[in-house]
């Protein structure tokens, strides 16, 4: 508020200085200047209105506070400056350009001129020190466009169009007395009206879109959704919601994932968590809703704002950063119970249950050589299975059955065929 309060003072002085010059010189472009001045001292006034109403508490019939109030009396100030300054300066431009009017002592409206000048550019060096510690790396432009607070953009702005308007007033003053003809002038507070009027228009456009709702800065949002998906009762937001009730009133409202199995009360403690951190690590974020839901990717609407926000605020590399729903990140409980094995009935994979899939098997639990319940039992060095004959497993050899060779063995094809020859008849 600093710099509104010395674009106050510079613009009640300067308003004064150039209806004293208007009155001595009849100057057109004076004029103009001087009605410009006093709608700049009037604006200046209202945001310093805006600024102590909206500081009032809450109440029931506005439960979000009064913080717009600031965007409505910004939203008055272009409103003022197209009408009071822009149309005034364009009606007295066309009428000096109608009926001309020699310009009387120039000289003093040099002088005011250049006073106003100093007094300008005293109020826009103000403005300029305390948008400097609140844009960082932006462009004027930028920070212009996405300013929360009104005051500043409003003070930048007529003070860039009062030292621009200085300039045609000049111009037009000194051409009238040069060449004689006080169209100049007029033409002087034409340039003016101009001017005016395209800073009207922008302090319109931003204050409105103030008035409706805008969402936090990118910046934020990010912290906003690191600040949620952080820490031990870590959720994964589904979607994320953001509106500005004021410039340091920020309302936060989102849908995080959830266990189906989770009960409220872990639901209600993660939540609470959630909010401490978000409030942390923005504290104009003072009102917090969030919404636990169980996460079904298939029905993300990827076009919804809210989505889209979320995707953009998670940094490359995390999850959902890509363009497809990831799956949900869900509070870090202790892992569900692992099934159970149908032939035991230790859960698989536990160390009750070494030999279970998954597991290496332990000494303490190797299978006897020559046992038939092992299929994977691999072949004893002492006996290793023939190329064409595979060995049988899981047919015990009998003990008192004497082994013989492949060549007094019976043929698979005739295993009832005698073994001596029948004489001939």
């Amino acid at each position: 508020m600093k710099a509104v309060f010395a674009a106050f003072a510079a613009n009640l002085g300067i308003a004064v200085a150039k209806f004293v010059a208007f009155l001595l010189t009849g100057s057109a472009s004076m004029l103009a200047e001087a009605v410009h001045s006093v709608a700049d001292t009037g604006n200046e006034l209202l945001l310093i209105i805006g600024r102590g109403r909206s500081n009032r508490p809450r109440s029931e019939e506005h439960p979000f506070g009064f913080g717009r109030e600031r965007y409505f009396y910004g939203f008055v100030v272009s409103v003022m400056l197209f009408t009071v300054g822009a149309t005034f300066s364009v009606y007295d431009g066309v009428h000096k350009i109608l009926t001309p009017e020699p310009v009387h002592s120039p000289w003093v409206d040099y002088g005011v001129l250049a006073l106003s000048a100093v007094l300008e550019g005293f109020s826009l060096r103000t403005g300029v020190r305390e948008a400097n510690r609140m844009r960082g790396g932006r462009n004027w432009a930028s920070f212009i466009r996405h300013a929360k607070a009104p005051e500043l953009p409003v003070v930048l702005l007529e003070d860039t169009a009062a030292l621009i308007g200085l300039v045609f007033a000049f111009a037009g003053v000194a051409l009238s007395a040069l060449t004689g003809d006080g169209r100049w002038d007029g033409a002087g507070s034409l340039g003016i009206g101009a001017l005016l009027a395209v800073a009207a228009a922008i302090v319109a456009v931003e204050t409105k879109s103030l008035l409706i709702g805008e969402s936090a800065s990118t910046d934020m949002q990010r912290m906003i959704l690191a600040a949620l998906e952080e820490g031990r009762g870590i959720m994964q937001v589904i979607h994320l919601r953001t509106v500005h009730v004021g410039p340091d009133s920020l309302l936060v409202a989102g849908k995080i994932a959830v266990r189906e199995t989770d009960s409220a009360a872990q639901v209600a403690a993660d939540i609470n968590a959630a909010e401490n951190r978000v409030r942390t690590a923005v504290p104009i974020a003072t009102t917090i809703y969030l919404e636990p839901d169980i996460y079904r990717p298939a029905l993300a609407d990827q076009a919804d704002p809210s989505i889209r926000a979320v995707l953009r605020s998670r940094s490359p590399g995390s999850p959902g950063s890509s363009s497809a729903p990831s799956s949900p990140r869900l509070p870090h409980h202790d892992p569900p119970t692992a099934p159970k094995s149908p032939d035991n009935p230790s859960p698989v994979g536990t160390p009750e249950n070494p030999s279970a899939p998954g597991n290496p098997s332990t000494p303490d639990n190797n299978s006897a050589p020559g046992n038939p319940s092992t299929p994977d039992k691999p072949s004893t060095p002492d006996k290793p299975s023939t190329p064409d004959k595979p060995s049988t497993p899981d047919k015990p050899s009998t003990p008192d059955k004497l082994s013989v060779s492949d060549s007094e063995q019976p043929s698979p094809s005739a295993p009832d065929r005698p073994t001596q020859h029948q004489p001939p008849t």
